[in-house]
Order: C-alpha cells, then sequence, then structure tokens
C-alpha cells in the first residue's frame, strides 16, 4: 500500500504547490493565528509509510507519505477516516481558538476534510472545499470558494478557522469564505478531529496542522496593556521568506503603526534549540528583516522599525516538547519608548 499511494499522489502532485508567494493577494486577509499554540504537527518527525505517533486513529486507515517532496498524512480508507492529535486531556479548545492546515483536494475523491469539533456528546463541523458548510449546527450554513471546483481541485490550498464567543469564521487561501454567527446556541467545542473519506487510489492528504489558543486580538490594547504582541508566523522551512498566509498578523500591526503615528517597534526573531545555535540566531535575525521589509512596503516608515535575531536565547518555555519548541519559534513586536 505504501508504494501504492506514493505513486499516485506523487504524480498528481508534481506539478502543485501552495499559493505563490503573492502578498498582494493576501492585503486584506484578516486571519490572525492564535498566540499560544497547543498543537503543531508538519509531520516531519514521522517515518514515511507509517501512522504518525503524535496522532490518534479513530476509524478507517492513515499513513504518512511524501507528497511533492515533502511529508503530509493520508487518510486512505474510510467513510468516514477519521484521526485526532494527540493533546493531554479532551478539553483543551478554550473559549478562543484557531485552527490550520494545508489540504490537496485530489480530483476524483472526496475532495473535501471535515474538521469536526467537539464537546463530548455532540459535533458540529466546518466541511472545507469548493463548496464550505457547516453541519450539525442549528443554521447549517454553505459557501463556495472563490473559483468554484476548476480553481479548488489538485491543489494545495490553506484552510483556517477561528472560533470566538459562538461564532466561526472560515477562511480558504486569501479569502474568508464563510462566517457562522452563531455556531449552535449553548455549543463550547472541547476538541477536534479531522475526517473524511478516503480511498486507496484518492486519498484525503493534508499537512502543516496548527491549533493555538487565542485569535483576533485588538493589536493596540495588547501593546497598550503588555508592551508588546507576540505573533507565531510563518515561514518556509529554515527559511526567512514569510508565508502569505502569515499577513493577516502583519497587516494588524501595520494597522496599529498607522493609527498611531509615534508608535514605533523592535521586531525580535525567536526560534527554538534545535540545531546550531549561530545559524539560529541568523535566521531569526534574517526573519526579522524580512517582516520588517514587508511592513516598509506596506507604507510604514523604516525609522520607525528597528530588528533583531534573539535566536534561542529567549525561550518562552523549556525546548522539552514539539509544543513548547512551537511556541518558542515566534515573533515579538515590542514597544519602543
Amino acid at each position: 500500500m505504501r508504494s501504492v499511494v506514493t505513486g499516485i499522489v506523487m504524480t498528481a502532485g508534481l506539478a502543485a504547490s501552495l499559493v505563490a508567494q503573492d502578498y498582494r493577494a493576501y492585503q486584506n486577509y484578516d486571519f490572525v493565528a492564535g498566540d499560544k499554540i497547543l498543537f503543531e504537527d508538519d509531520f516531519r518527525d514521522a517515518q514515511d509509510g507509517e501512522f504518525p505517533a503524535r496522532w490518534k486513529l479513530r476509524k478507517g486507515q492513515a499513513v504518512v507519505n511524501k507528497v511533492d517532496g515533502e511529508p503530509a498524512l493520508l487518510l486512505t480508507d474510510g467513510n468516514y477516516a477519521e484521526v485526532e492529535p494527540r493533546i493531554r486531556g479532551n478539553a483543551y479548545l478554550p473559549d478562543t481558538f484557531t485552527i490550520e492546515l494545508d489540504f490537496y483536494p485530489k480530483a476524483g475523491g472526496f475532495e473535501k476534510i471535515g474538521v469536526m469539533l467537539t464537546n463530548g456528546d455532540t459535533d458540529h463541523n466546518v466541511f472545507f472545499g469548493s463548496d464550505v458548510n457547516t453541519e450539525n449546527t442549528e443554521h447549517d450554513l454553505s459557501a463556495s470558494y472563490p473559483g468554484g471546483s476548476d480553481a479548488w481541485d489538485n491543489k494545495w490550498h490553506h484552510l483556517a478557522l477561528v472560533y470566538k464567543a459562538g461564532q466561526l469564521k472560515a477562511y480558504e487561501d486569501q479569502s474568508r469564505v464563510l462566517v457562522a454567527p452563531d455556531f449552535g446556541e449553548g455549543f463550547q467545542p472541547k476538541s477536534v478531529y479531522f475526517a473524511g473519506i478516503g480511498e486507496t487510489d484518492n486519498p484525503l492528504i493534508f499537512r502543516n496542522v496548527r491549533i493555538a489558543a487565542g485569535g483576533a486580538m485588538n493589536v493596540i490594547q495588547t501593546l497598550t496593556r503588555d508592551g508588546k504582541v507576540v505573533s507565531h508566523i510563518l515561514f518556509d522551512v529554515n527559511s526567512s521568506t514569510v508565508k502569505p498566509q502569515s499577513m493577516g498578523a502583519i497587516m494588524d500591526i501595520v494597522k496599529a503603526l498607522k493609527s498611531d503615528a509615534s508608535l514605533k517597534l523592535e521586531i525580535g526573531g525567536h526560534t527554538d534549540s534545535d540545531g546550531d545555535a549561530a545559524k539560529n540566531l541568523a535566521l531569526s535575525e534574517s526573519r526579522a528583516a524580512a517582516i520588517k521589509k514587508l511592513m516598509v512596503d506596506q507604507g510604514i516608515d523604516a525609522g520607525r522599525l528597528t530588528t533583531k535575531g534573539y535566536g534561542a536565547t529567549k525561550p518562552l518555555a523549556p525546548n522539552n516538547s514539539p509544543e513548547n519548541k512551537a511556541n518558542n519559534r515566534r515573533v515579538e513586536f515590542t514597544k519602543i519608548a
């Protein structure tokens, strides 16, 4: 099964990659990831051809395989196949949270993935596809991906949702595609799993899963209260190239700077402790500089921004777990007096 699945997926995926670094398309993107990561997995620690240790298999079959040279989780059998992240406890989702992942809808397959939010007794679900819909809610809603199935199939897409005070917003690539103002009266999600119809020839394929507490912060209030904003901006692996999906967080800072002409910020880059310390320091410096350039491109005076790379010298938590390491990999925007 391993070789068959790998061959099929690679053939379909060789010409497909995530949306190019077109930051202009994301200038109106308003998704901001939560500031405390609860779970993050890019499957790089998982053995190819095996089920990943940091996940639970609820139903069906699933396996990690390379897609375009990058590891992904493939749901290969089940109606529905279901997998869930291994997170301590069964009530880890707070009142406000965000979920992100990259998804490859293979033409001829199910072409959707379900983000299944549960309180232990009831599931309220969001199915991401060329048609997006909620399920098992008081008012099931639906919307369409811009461009329809022709723009959806056989491409990588970044999916995201934010849940806050009973409201859910769903995003596909640079578009906010659906808002559910009342995501079930009295329903508070406690945990999440992922599901869909998996087949050997047409598996469901996803990677880069991130679950975080918080989201949609008020930047001005946070800077006034704390003197800094912590952000988990996404970069290409071992690179200072900012992924466009993080433009929502960057544009929030840009708006704060434009609303207060006296505001000046240090952009501080931080890494975890894995790897060579000197390389981590250089990487954190180049990432801070890359963010500054994007902000200057948005009209911010370069003199209002300084950059500094800290490497792994100022961890928020011990570097002893994947989640702690993920929280240590961050960018801090700090007010300059």
